[in-house]
């Protein structure tokens, strides 16, 4: 890991690091006792009032890293919202809820609150009246209450960009740095990603003073131990090829993607018409429902999911067995970030992505050459095994 360009140590633990009874309870319950890379270098300058740009690969435990100084700073006598966490999805958003809430388990008094776009406003202003102090919001939606004066931001300590690359690449730039201007009373500043883009630096060289520059690399450490495999198929057979795949390999949850929502659909009821429990999420399938999909997937209630790239960021599901690049990814970061739902918290994962035209081949040539992703090519031999194609 490195430090404004300095390298510096990658552990440390959790009973370190000056932490209060309260939160340090919290993280006993979940069975933590080191932190991540990440975490060991976000915390110490966080708990200082430190703006802070932190890149880290996905599964590092980046919530963590700012949710900890975040809930050890919020005062639970003061009921105005003294921090705000920005995600660029509802799934990102709900999910950094849940962990916020986990660390404030045993801190009396804290409250947060989740604001997003396809639940009712009007739920989430009831949930407003209660005065949390830590909100967590998409951009949109919060813009939404800005403009109904349902929320006030004047109090606002921390705020963190969680995603930060994702976010600003959603078109969320205008919305992020409105919200931005409205805190007169901000402390510090945190921008979490996995990427650095232009537009995060540019962000940072508005409103960051200073910043602490963190970068973890994805060395063999945190390295997810994710297994490649490229089949090439007739595209009728894309559906048969996975069902097979899933046989042999036995993988019990396993996410596949898909390019279009269309497809993700057409996927869910070809993998059905073979007896697999199979749902699909994306973007037009109403948000209440969506929820109830991801829970019935964490809960071993579905095999497969099926998803278009609005799941592939920040979904954390410690363990699925295996990811299908059923459609190849247009973007090579999506290809990253894809694969990155499986191998996560140290597990052995496998990706499999099935090519059926030739754009699709020089599109997984591309992404091999240009993410270092060691993608080996194997085939079905006569016999029906699995092996691997001689490489030309």
């Amino acid at each position: 890991m490195e430090i404004n360009g300095q390298t510096v140590s990658e552990s440390a633990r959790y009973d370190q690091m000056g932490l209060s009874p309260e939160v340090m309870r919290a993280i006993s319950e979940k069975g933590y006792v080191n932190a991540t890379a990440v975490q060991t270098g976000a915390i110490p300058y966080f708990m200082d009032w430190k703006d802070v740009i932190a890149k880290a690969p996905t599964g590092t435990g980046k919530t963590f890293a700012f949710g900890i100084p975040m809930v050890e700073h919020t005062d639970p006598e003061d009921d105005s919202i003294q921090a705000l966490v920005l995600a660029p999805t509802r799934e990102l958003a709900i999910q950094i809820q849940d962990e916020l809430r986990d660390l404030c388990a045993f801190k009396e008094g804290v409250r947060v609150v989740c604001l997003y776009g396809g639940q009712p406003i009007d739920k989430q202003i009831t949930q407003l009246k209660k005065r949390p102090q830590i909100v967590v919001a998409t951009p949109g939606r919060l813009m939404d209450h800005m403009k109904r004066r349902t929320v006030r931001l004047d109090k606002v300590q921390t705020v963190v960009l969680d995603e930060a690359d994702r976010m600003l690449d959603m078109g969320f730039v205008r919305d992020v740095t409105h919200i931005l201007d409205k805190m007169p009373q901000r402390r510090n500043l945190g921008m979490f990603s996995a990427t650095i883009s232009r537009e995060v630096l540019d962000i940072s060289w508005v409103y960051q003073r200073d910043p602490v520059e963190i970068t973890v690399q994805a060395d063999q450490e945190n390295r997810p131990d994710i297994a490649q495999y490229r089949l090439d198929v007739d595209r009728s057979e894309k559906a048969d090829t996975m069902a097979r795949l899933l046989e042999m390999g036995g993988y019990e949850r396993v996410i596949a993607f898909c390019n279009t929502k269309n497809m993700t659909d057409r996927l869910s009821g070809l993998l059905q018409m073979r007896g697999i429990s199979c749902q699909a999420i994306h973007g037009d399938i109403q948000q209440s429902a969506r929820e109830k999909t991801l829970q019935q997937f964490r809960d071993g209630k579905l095999r497969v999911l099926v998803a278009t790239d609005v799941a592939a960021r920040g979904l954390d599901i410690d363990d699925v067995d295996a990811v299908f690049n059923y459609d190849v990814p247009d973007e090579n970061e999506y290809y990253i970030h894809r694969i990155g739902r499986t191998g996560r918290a140290r597990r052995h994962g496998v990706a499999f992505s099935l090519v059926s035209t030739i754009t699709e081949g020089l599109r997984l040539d591309d992404i091999q050459k240009n993410t270092g992703s060691d993608i080996r090519k194997v085939y079905f031999n006569d016999r029906g095994d699995l092996v691997a194609a001689v490489q030309s």
